[in-house]
C-alpha cells in the first residue's frame, strides 16, 4: 500500500516538474515562445490523487538561489483571453480583480506568509532569517487588466499558445524588457467552455504556473482556466455554500498559483520539497475565507517552514 501511494503521489507531483518544451534564444533572433512546463499544479479534487496529503513530506528548500527564485515585488496582470469575454454573466473579471486588489494590502497576512522565503542565499537553505532578498508587499499586487477580444480563445489551446498570450500581455502592458518582467505575473484566464492545455478534458488539473523565454526576457505566467466548468473538482463551493461560493474556485485556484509564483518565480529555481511540491501543493486541502478590504474570498493555506505546517497567516 505504501509503495502504491508513493507511486501515485510521485505521478501527481511530477506534473509540477513536467517540461513541455524549452526555448533557446539565438543571437540576433527573437526566442521561440514555448511553455517551460506545468509547475505547482492545482490537482482536481475529484481525481485519483485527491486524498493524498503531501504536507508531511519535508520542508521546502531553495533549489537555485539566483534571480528569479522568488517574486520580490509581486505585480499581477490579469489577461482575459478571447472575444468570448465580451459576455461575463458571472462577473469573474470583477471577482478576480477585487481579489488581486486586496492581496498585498496592509490587512493581508495570508500573502505575507511567503515573506519568510528568499533568494540570494545558498541552494539548500531551509530558513532565510534576515539573509537574502525576500518578497515584499507594500500595496495591492494588482497591476492591470486586459480583456483581449481581438479573436476567440482556442477551444483547446496548447501550452505554447497560452505562453504566447502571456507574452502578448507583457507587450500590451508595456513590459518589453527583462527588468519589469522580473516582478510581473501574467494570469491568462480562459473563457468558459474551453480546455486550455487539456483542462476539464482529462488532464487532471485546475491550473498551473510556468514561464517562457521571449523577446521581452523570461516571463512568468499562469494558465488559469474557467474553473467553474469543473464544479467541485476545482473548488467551486469549497468554502461557501450556494450562490455565495459559486466563484470560490477562482480565488482558491488562482491564490494557489499566485503564492507559488511568489516562492518559485521561474520554476524550478525557487522553494520546493524533496518531491517537487511547492508551498501551495503541500496545503491544497485546508481552506477558509480571507477578508480583504475589497471583499471576502475563499483561499487555501500555504506551507510555512517556520511553522512546519500549513497556515493562513
Amino acid at each position: 500500500m505504501r509503495s502504491s501511494i508513493r507511486m501515485v503521489l510521485g505521478a501527481a507531483l511530477g506534473l509540477g516538474l513536467l517540461v513541455a518544451g524549452t526555448s533557446v534564444a539565438m543571437a540576433g533572433t527573437a526566442p521561440t515562445i514555448a511553455s517551460q512546463g506545468r509547475h505547482g499544479v492545482f490537482l482536481r479534487e475529484d481525481g485519483p490523487s485527491a486524498g493524498i496529503d503531501v504536507q508531511a513530506v519535508d520542508q521546502l528548500r531553495l533549489r537555485n538561489g539566483g534571480p528569479g527564485s522568488i517574486n520580490q515585488s509581486p505585480h499581477v496582470f490579469l489577461i482575459f483571453w478571447g472575444s468570448q469575454w465580451r459576455s461575463d454573466p458571472m462577473n469573474v473579471r470583477g471577482y478576480l480583480q477585487n481579489f488581486m486588489k486586496g492581496l498585498g494590502t496592509s490587512g493581508d497576512k495570508w500573502s505575507r506568509v511567503a515573506s519568510q522565503y528568499c533568494q540570494g542565499v545558498a541552494a539548500g537553505t531551509i530558513n532565510c532569517g534576515n539573509r537574502g532578498v525576500h518578497p515584499t508587499f507594500t500595496g495591492a499586487v494588482f497591476a492591470g487588466t486586459w480583456t483581449d477580444t481581438s479573436s476567440a480563445a482556442p477551444n483547446r489551446a496548447t501550452a505554447a499558445q497560452i505562453a504566447n498570450e502571456a507574452v502578448r500581455g507583457a507587450q500590451h502592458f508595456g513590459n518589453t524588457t527583462q527588468a519589469p518582467n522580473m516582478n510581473a505575473q501574467y494570469v491568462v484566464v480562459s473563457p468558459t467552455g474551453t480546455h486550455p492545455d487539456g483542462f476539464n478534458a482529462g488532464a487532471g488539473f485546475c491550473a498551473y504556473h510556468s514561464s517562457t523565454n521571449s523577446q521581452f526576457g523570461r516571463v512568468a505566467y499562469t494558465n488559469m482556466p474557467f474553473v467553474s466548468d469543473a464544479g467541485r473538482g476545482c473548488a467551486t463551493n469549497s468554502v461557501n455554500p450556494g450562490a455565495a461560493g459559486r466563484l470560490d474556485g477562482f480565488s482558491v485556484v488562482e491564490g494557489h498559483e499566485f503564492i507559488e509564483t511568489v516562492t518559485d518565480f521561474f520554476p524550478a529555481r525557487g522553494w520546493l520539497d524533496s518531491r517537487g511540491a511547492e508551498n501551495g501543493d503541500k496545503c491544497q486541502r485546508p481552506k477558509q475565507n480571507l477578508t480583504l478590504p475589497t471583499g471576502r474570498f475563499a483561499v487555501q493555506a500555504s506551507w510555512s517552514n517556520l511553522a512546519s505546517g500549513c497556515v493562513f497567516a
